[in-house]
């Protein structure tokens, strides 16, 4: 755990006790704050009083008394209203920040020479995010690898001038973090999502530049007008911008499976199973970008790019039935994200979609509907994609993962392809069935298994 000693001697209230919010409180209490923690739900408070934090009913506080409220990224800042706790905190002219924030400063203040390596967009993080902390660790550095993937980030080692720290950074954590300050800052697109928290694309968008301002050098891959925008404006600054590109000319590019740097080849991803597609040679351009900027050399990067095993949920190939291949895609939770999945292959995809639908649903994908043999609906999105499919697509209403997977499998297997892909990539967000994306394409994994030992002979 990293103690957080900037706010030591001082009252802080602490709102939301999810897995970072206990991470939080925790780590102010080791810094010797005096922590006023509340959640709005029972057992959020019940689990959070087990593990030694004080609470107290901060809607009946003074909140003159504050030098801080510490918000959770769940909850909400600014839209569609502010939480109480925010209303509360600004009528009384307390800070409102996060636990990135508070990383950030401590940072600053006790060890500044600690590298930092900050990643943001709306889709690809994580996955640039693990494949950074991958080759970091195969390259022998002392690598914490947390934010909005894994762990929080107030769980990780104590800050120390050898100690990398690769953080995924969410729009969310980004608004709570107004001094945010990567040694490298890495942006990979903004395209339209979390709308419902930020209002306006234009708001969302210049929540992601805050990260891109703030870092001492950045990479910003340049395949969408908001990003060549934001690259174009911060080029002119005292500190390097890298721009990274699969479309046209850049500082890094990818074309096919080649990665080039200044225009001379430096790695071949063909082969790389969880390097695939369009969208991972972005990934791949930005997380080289990051990692030439945070000092390592060509030999030093490239082996183990080549070696990168995937991110769980995120086109994770999870076995084999005959010449049928299924795909974890459950981290797909917006269209755009499911787009990258459909470039992945020409045809013979039977396709999993559904869940909580996000803005815009998934009307984007029609260049993409003549790949698809077959759509296999879940969810409460399950009338309104299935309006978006109309007749171009086959489509069946399943309702659950147990029957979409299972008449998925059955269709995939009968259909004689070459190869065919049965592939989970809902296009959605996860909460009208299942706590979290996780939660789902672990779900997903458990009904392949069963299906691919229940057809295999024994």
């Amino acid at each position: 755990m990293i103690p957080i000693t900037t706010f030591s001697g001082l009252d802080v209230a602490v709102f939301g006790l999810g897995a970072s919010g206990n991470a939080t409180a925790l780590a102010l209490m080791d810094g010797r704050a005096r922590v006023s923690a509340w959640d709005d739900n029972p057992a959020s408070r019940e689990s959070a009083e087990k593990e030694g934090i004080p609470l107290v009913d901060l809607f009946r506080e003074d909140w003159a008394r504050f030098a801080a409220l510490i918000l959770a990224p769940g909850v909400p800042l600014t839209h569609p209203e502010p939480h109480w706790t925010v209303q509360k905190a600004e009528a009384a002219g307390v800070d409102v920040i996060g636990d990135i924030e508070l990383f950030c400063r401590e940072r600053a203040t006790v060890c500044p020479e600690a590298p930092f390596i900050a990643i943001t967009g709306t889709n690809g993080k994580s996955t640039t995010t693990a494949l950074i902390a991958h080759i970091l660790k195969e390259a022998g550095r002392d690598v914490q690898l947390g934010g909005n993937i894994g762990r929080a980030v107030l769980t990780l080692e104590p800050l120390t001038p050898e100690r990398v720290y690769v953080v995924e950074c969410s729009s969310f954590q980004i608004d709570l973090a107004p001094t945010i300050n990567p040694s490298v800052g890495v942006l990979l697109n903004v395209t339209p999502d979390h709308l419902d928290r930020h209002g306006t694309i234009e708001n969302y968008a210049r929540v992601k530049e805050r990260l891109v301002a703030g870092a001492d050098q950045a990479v910003v891959v340049i395949d969408d007008d908001w990003t060549r925008a934001i690259a174009h404006r911060h080029a002119s600054e005292d500190k390097i911008v890298l721009t990274a590109s699969t479309l046209g000319p850049a500082d890094i590019t990818a074309s096919g499976t080649t990665v080039f740097f200044q225009g001379k080849p430096v790695a071949d991803l063909a082969g790389v199973a969880s390097l695939r597609g369009r969208h991972n040679g972005e990934n791949a351009c930005a997380a080289y970008g990051a990692l030439r900027l945070a000092g390592l050399r060509d030999d030093e990067i490239i082996p183990h790019m080549l070696t990168y095993p995937g991110l769980a949920h995120r086109m994770e190939q999870i076995g084999h039935l005959a010449t049928t291949l299924f795909i974890n895609d459950s981290k797909a939770t917006n269209a755009e994200s499911t787009e990258k999945a459909l470039a992945t292959w020409s045809g013979g995809i039977h396709i999993i979609l559904g869940g909580k639908a996000k803005d815009g649903g998934i009307d984007i994908l029609r260049p993409y509907f003549p790949r698809i043999a077959k759509a296999y609906l879940i969810g409460a999105a399950t009338d309104m994609f299935a309006a978006t499919l109309g007749t171009e697509v086959q489509h069946e209403a399943c309702g659950t993962m147990e029957v979409a997977v299972t008449q998925a499998t059955q269709d995939a297997i009968a259909s004689g392809a070459r190869e065919s892909v049965v592939l989970l990539s809902p296009a959605c967000a996860s909460y009208d069935q299942y706590k979290n994306f996780e939660e789902r394409g672990d779900h997903f994994r458990r009904i392949v298994a069963e299906e691919i030992a229940r057809r295999t002979p024994a």
